[in-house]
């Protein structure tokens, strides 16, 4: 059994037997160390003392970081408090707003029915981006690789959570199944699968700032090499995203830390 996502990618990359089509991503040059260093780095927030009381305004305050952050990899970047102001107006920001805002709501249901989810996310980021008519609506040449990476998000793997978060994030980023927005969907559509599988489940990391911080020079390089579908392309990407992971766990300490000097 393959791995059912992006030919020319993963698939290309890693080929292996049932029962775990992920598990040998995890002997991808430095992918098991980066996806425990990911690990520690969320595990050493969620044991905030903050979090015992004010994890709701943790979440929310990253909601708002992680919606600037990946506005910024798109190419907008505003100031945080302009944002916080309500101040922008620019519908790259809204649309990243609204799709973070509203990610608490759709956890559920990603791991049932990913298609209505991502349609869902395509509608609050591209509102304003995109023709009606096309809110919602994958182009053709996604449908079957598409249905591959639906089977991803609704199976079972032994394989770290921040590893099938970046799988999915690495697909619909390449993918681009829109036309539009597909860069702020493909970090909802991440966050989503680290939140739903147990990486973050309080939702207080902010990836997103972490894959602003280490650059969008270094994001889009990392990009192309997953979709590029070499396996070190892939362990590459892989490990990016794990780096991003961990600086996103020091933005949620930081807003700990700030809630704890009042």
């Amino acid at each position: 059994m393959t791995i059912p996502v992006r030919p020319g990618a993963a698939r290309s990359a890693v080929r292996t037997a049932a029962p775990d089509p992920l598990a040998a991503l995890l002997d991808l040059p430095g992918v098991r160390d980066a996806a425990g260093a990911a690990r520690a780095g969320i595990d050493r927030l969620l044991g905030h003392r903050v979090l015992r009381r004010e994890s709701a305004g943790v979440s929310a305050e990253s909601a708002l970081r992680g919606a600037r952050a990946s506005a910024a990899l798109d190419g907008v970047d505003v100031p945080l408090a302009e944002l916080r102001a309500g101040e922008v107006t620019n519908p790259v920001v809204q649309g990243s707003l609204r799709t973070s805002v509203a990610l608490g709501s759709m956890v559920e249901t990603w791991t049932r029915a990913p298609g209505q989810v991502l349609a869902r996310l395509h509608v609050l980021a591209a509102a304003d981006l995109a023709d009606r008519a096309d809110l919602g609506r994958p182009a053709p040449h996604a449908g079957a690789r598409l249905s591959g990476l639906f089977s991803v998000v609704t199976g079972t793997t032994a394989v770290p959570a921040v590893l099938v978060a970046a799988l999915v994030h690495g697909e619909l980023a390449a993918l681009a199944p829109f036309g539009t927005a597909d860069g702020v969907i493909a970090r909802a559509a991440a966050r989503l699968t680290g939140i739903a599988r147990g990486l973050d489940p309080k939702a207080v990391s902010v990836p997103e700032v972490g894959f602003a911080e280490l650059g969008r020079e270094a994001y889009d390089r990392a990009l192309a090499g997953y979709a590029g579908g070499t396996p070190e392309g892939v362990a590459g990407w892989l490990v990016h995203c794990c780096r991003a992971t961990e600086h996103g766990a020091l933005e949620g300490l930081a807003i700990c830390e700030s809630l704890l000097r009042g």
